[in-house]
């Protein structure tokens, strides 16, 4: 397989083949909530995992900018690509989240996320990371920083 047909994340994704995140792989399993709040893609590139969103109009809030429920899902989305980015795959739940709103979003504005696992153990895994938006100077700014850490499922042999 080629580099381009190699999903970043181990684990179940499918890549993208057309419009806006050609090239970008989505999750393909079930998860309700996620689904109806993203859809949220992932990548590696030559800085690492990265995960992209572009918030909808049913993303907002009543201030007419994203809402940060959304953006926290988003956030624990990419907390479990940044944990996995070390070629692990990492299956389980987020025990704790940590969020600072650094700045608002709009709907339509790509928002993009990196981060870096800072320690995988055998039962909890630690990272964090920061939302990213291109501002209009074109450099990127902070949206929302987060870190948390999750617990590994149990793998049960039958």
């Amino acid at each position: 397989m080629s580099t381009s047909e190699t999903s970043p994340i181990r684990g179940n994704f499918e890549q993208v083949k057309d419009g806006p995140w050609a090239g970008w792989w989505k999750w393909s399993g079930k998860d309700p909530f996620e689904d109806g709040t993203g859809p949220f893609f992932v990548k590696r590139d030559e800085r690492g995992i990265v995960t992209g969103f572009i918030p909808e109009a049913k993303n907002l809030n009543g201030h007419g900018i994203v809402h940060g429920g959304s953006l926290m899902t988003f956030a624990d989305f990419s907390l479990f690509m940044v944990a996995a980015s070390n070629g692990d795959e990492v299956s389980g739940v987020t025990v704790t989240m940590n969020c600072e709103f650094v700045s608002g979003a709009q709907a339509g504005e790509m928002l993009t996320a990196r981060g870096e696992c800072v320690r995988a153990g055998g039962s909890l895994v630690f990272a964090r990371g920061t939302i990213l938006r291109t501002g209009a100077n074109g450099q990127e700014e902070a949206v929302l920083s987060f870190s948390g850490t999750i617990k590994r499922a149990r793998r049960t042999s039958h």
